[in-house]
C-alpha cells in the first residue's frame, strides 16, 4: 500500500494546499465553541426558566461572534495561497 502512495506522490497526481488542511484544523475550535455555548444556554434556561429570553438572546450573539471567527478563517485559508 505504502508503494502505491509514494508512486502517486511521486508522479505529482497528488496536489493541494496545506492552507485546507490547516482549515479544516482551525474549524474544531469553533465546533467545540458552538457546543459549549449551546450547551450551557440550554442548561441555563433549564436552570431559570424566566431568564430564557435574555439568555437566548446571549447565546445567538455568542453563536455568531464564534461563526464569524470560523468564516474569517474560511476566508483567510484560501485568500493566503
Amino acid at each position: 500500500m505504502s508503494a502505491a502512495l509514494e508512486t502517486l506522490a511521486a508522479s505529482g497526481s497528488i496536489g493541494g494546499s496545506i492552507n485546507t488542511v490547516g482549515f479544516g484544523l482551525a474549524a474544531i475550535g469553533p465546533g467545540i465553541g458552538v457546543g459549549i455555548v449551546f450547551g450551557n444556554g440550554v442548561q441555563a434556561m433549564a436552570r431559570q426558566p424566566e431568564a430564557a429570553g435574555l439568555i437566548r438572546t446571549n447565546m445567538l450573539l455568542g453563536f455568531a461572534v464564534i461563526e464569524a471567527l470560523a468564516l474569517m478563517g474560511f476566508v483567510l485559508a484560501f485568500a493566503i495561497s
